[in-house]
């Protein structure tokens, strides 16, 4: 049987896991690979993120591993933002500010521990980024304030993009696509990888629809919402806010 909500990995848990396997993160082109299209969507989402707004003054990334996200974003945009970083692991956060330094002469800044208690400054971001954290929500109230929390620190304008894990609301549907990522996790890294994807999925994660979380956007506040790809249990979506919000 799937482990329930209430017996999934603690934060302490996913931490001291993150905390182990730094180096495998730090690379844009592998550092992902049990995600689907991993590549592709750091460049999806530097792309439409420049595209949405033309000028970044300050970037956010949540749970941002060694920083790929807000390492691409620069690479693809001109000057030199702010970029404040947030993760569980203090190792992560560590490499991250290290690799992120080397791109940008902004300020960038370390924030350590739970997004959710993070003291990150209201509407004060151009872009926010989110790659592979936000499947570790649980409840649709622990969805819905942190969709609310992401609203509320970003200036008028600004964008927030993700890439995560999905799941489907129809359980055929569900069922077919789940398949389709264990195929692909079998021809990457053969059976034993595949089950240990699955096992970790199980333990630690609570992936929702995408339906639901562009739903969600919508209902705290984002103006416009798109999706930039979708590929099985993967997902590359977006908001922005209002120019008056």
């Amino acid at each position: 049987m799937p482990t329930s909500l209430t017996e999934k990995s603690t934060i302490q848990e996913i931490e001291k896991r993150f905390d182990a396997d730094v180096e495998r993160f730090a690379n844009l082109e592998t550092g992902q690979i049990a995600l689907t299209d991993a590549p592709l969507g750091l460049e999806l989402i530097a792309q439409a993120a420049k595209a949405v707004t033309p000028v970044i003054g300050r970037i956010l990334d949540i749970g941002c591993g060694a920083g790929n996200n807000t390492i691409k974003l620069l690479r693809e945009s001109s000057g030199n933002p702010d970029c404040d970083l947030n993760d569980l692991s203090a190792a992560m956060l560590a490499r991250a500010q290290e690799r992120v330094s080397r791109e940008t002469t902004g300020k960038v800044s370390v924030f350590h521990g739970d997004f959710r208690t993070a003291p990150l400054p209201k509407k004060s971001y151009d872009v926010i980024v989110a790659a592979a954290v936000l499947h570790h929500l649980r409840d649709e109230a622990d969805w819905l304030a942190v969709f609310s929390k992401i609203f509320r620190l970003l200036k008028p304008s600004g964008s927030f993009w993700c890439s995560d894990l999905v799941s489907h609301e129809l359980p055929p549907v569900q069922a077919l696509m789940w398949r389709r990522y264990g195929d692909y996790l079998a021809a990457a890294g053969g059976a034993p990888f595949r089950e240990a994807v699955f096992a970790c999925i199980d333990r630690e994660d609570s992936p929702r629809p995408l339906t639901f979380q562009l739903q969600l956007l919508r209902r705290v506040g984002f103006a416009f919402t798109d999706v930039l790809h979708k590929n099985s249990c993967f997902a590359v979506f977006g908001g922005i806010k209002s120019g008056l919000a």
